[in-house]
């Protein structure tokens, strides 16, 4: 009778665990990215960007425009990460660990510089600038309107720049405005108003004449403006901020680590095939 030979399946020596943490983290991240990114388009389909390219001249402080950029990117990151780990593709893997690496520099790099410039008045500058254009541009953008109301009314209950006379550059909200009949002439938009006790509906016209001469010295609006209002905030917070930034640094390493490591194991298994 002929000896049966027994052959040893070789077993795989890819991490199951790296692998499937490494996909389902991804897909996670992934679907999010879809999710804003959808976001982002719809709200540009809304005001017909698509076909009005001339509008984009203030394009960077656009928030349709950022959260399709923040989705596009974090989508291919979540796409090369899933896929890469799920298909064993080293090509993917690399790509991944390529990016992230390039994302990581580049936080690090603008970290340096903020850190850097922070006593010469750059951001302060930079955020200046970028409250102006929301201020200028605030009733003709509607996501940039509510962004600001938010930063005004909710987050850090302030008014203007420096101040609520910082509504002077918005053409609906300049005194000069009353010669053409505008009825928010000399005044703020309404998230400039504190809030009531026992208020559950905000008035929309609370900050009608609010800086016209004669008016009442209790305006019942924020008197502070938005920069020393984040620059508070930023005090206060600062920790949690710190935290929550070294938090995203560490979690790019460790999927940077976890790639190359994959990438490894699948070169050691295929290695043993040949």
């Amino acid at each position: 009778m002929p000896a049966v030979r027994k052959y040893r399946r070789e077993t795989s020596e890819i991490s199951c665990c790296l692998k499937y943490l490494l996909f389902t983290s991804n897909v996670f991240i992934f679907v999010a990215a879809l999710m804003v990114l959808s976001v982002g388009i719809w709200a540009w389909s809304e005001k017909d960007m698509f076909r009005n390219i001339a509008k984009l001249s203030f394009i960077a402080l656009d928030p349709a425009f950022v959260l399709i950029i923040l989705g596009g990117i974090t989508f291919l990151l979540g796409f090369m990460g899933s896929v890469g780990a799920l298909r064993e593709n080293t090509c993917l893997l690399a790509a991944y660990a390529i990016f992230l690496s390039i994302l990581l520099i580049a936080e690090i790099g603008f970290c340096a510089l903020a850190f850097v410039l922070k006593d010469k008045g750059w951001i302060k500058d930079q955020a200046t600038e970028g409250l102006k254009a929301f201020i200028r541009h605030y009733r003709e953008d509607a996501d940039q309107q509510n962004l600001i109301d938010w930063i005004q009314e909710d987050w850090l209950q302030c008014c203007g720049i420096d101040g609520p006379k910082d509504w002077d550059s918005n053409n609906y909200f300049n005194c000069s405005s009353i010669a053409i009949g505008s009825r928010e002439a000399c005044g703020v938009p309404f998230s400039c108003c504190r809030r009531r006790p026992q208020e559950l509906i905000k008035n929309k016209q609370c900050g009608y004449d609010v800086r016209k001469e004669g008016y009442p010295v209790d305006r019942n609006i924020h008197e502070r403006g938005c920069l020393r209002a984040g620059e508070d905030w930023l005090e206060a917070h600062l920790i949690s901020v710190a935290a929550a930034c070294v938090g995203l640094l560490m979690l790019q390493i460790l999927g940077i680590c976890f790639a190359q490591n994959l990438r490894a194991d699948i070169y050691s298994q295929k290695s043993k095939w040949h």
